[in-house]
């Protein structure tokens, strides 16, 4: 799968926000067949970012969330306010 296949769009909620402040973690709504492998790889192409680790989760209306944990070398809230979600 191309990246841009991948990653859907970045979303922003209020839990969102304090994982990106506490957690260094961002979260992504992601295509639907994609693995953490896949989500990984073009999270790390597009933004060029470490990732350390992708959790994923469908949610009720069926779509696919992924929680991406950056490298501590790397700012979640950076690449947040690059993408203009904070």
């Amino acid at each position: 799968m191309e990246p841009h296949e991948v990653i859907l769009y970045p979303l922003i909620t209020e839990r969102a926000s304090r994982m990106i402040e506490k957690e260094n973690k961002i979260t992504f709504i992601v295509n639907r067949n994609a693995t953490k492998h896949d989500v990984k790889r073009a999270v790390e192409k597009l933004y060029n970012v470490k990732v350390e680790k992708v959790n994923t989760v469908i949610t009720r209306d069926g779509s696919k969330k992924a929680f991406v944990k950056l490298s501590p070398e790397y700012s979640a809230s950076d690449l947040a306010v690059k993408l203009g979600i904070l």
